[in-house]
């Protein structure tokens, strides 16, 4: 039997330049969604919670748009087991682009491009990886991208590993096979 132990994500050495990276969830947009974020980031913008104000938005052909925020958040989040899961520090993020609106009831996808690796100078127990990812919805129409680079740990660090408690009542196992029953004349 074996044991799968809890680990998620790549580690620096995982990561090869030019690898891309789809990200294997998904995530359809609500217009709960795009109301809680607004509010809670203060975004007063009316074309984000204001169906008669937007009306009058030209761009999105008058129909309230998703609060960009929450589109870059869905977007690092659809990213981050691939890319950042065991990263131990954000680094930078630029070149934000927002190419398409983004509306309630879009399910978005997201894709990374490695596009560069460096050990660290100061901190042998990491290193940086760069890369551009992109949002796209169920369309394939790309929503937003931009570069990142994020600070990922070693294998070699144990960081990020290990963590799983151990069970006080002892390791999980099969229950033991009941005796076969006599067949019956």
């Amino acid at each position: 039997m074996a044991v799968h132990q809890a680990v998620l994500g790549r580690f620096f050495e995982d990561y090869v330049v030019g690898d891309v990276y789809q990200h294997p969830i998904g995530r359809t947009l609500s217009e709960a969604d795009n109301t809680w974020i607004t509010l809670l980031s203060m975004n007063t913008n009316q074309n984000h919670f204001n169906t008669h104000l937007a009306e009058q938005n030209p761009i999105t052909e008058g129909r309230v748009i998703v609060n960009s925020g929450l589109t870059v958040a869905v977007i690092l989040g659809l990213s981050v087991l691939d890319m950042s899961q065991n990263a131990i520090s954000n680094l930078a993020f630029t070149d934000i682009k927002m190419s398409h609106p983004v509306y309630a009831g879009d399910t978005l996808y997201a894709e990374s491009i490695c596009t560069g690796l460096r050990k660290s100078g100061s901190r042998p127990y990491a290193g940086i990886v760069s890369m551009i990812t992109r949002g796209l919805n169920q369309d394939g129409v790309e929503v937003i991208s931009w570069k990142r680079s994020v600070m990922v740990a070693t294998r070699e660090s144990g960081i990020g590993q290990n963590y799983f408690p151990q069970a006080v009542n002892g390791p999980l196992e099969l229950p033991a096979e009941p005796e076969p029953k006599e067949a019956q004349a």
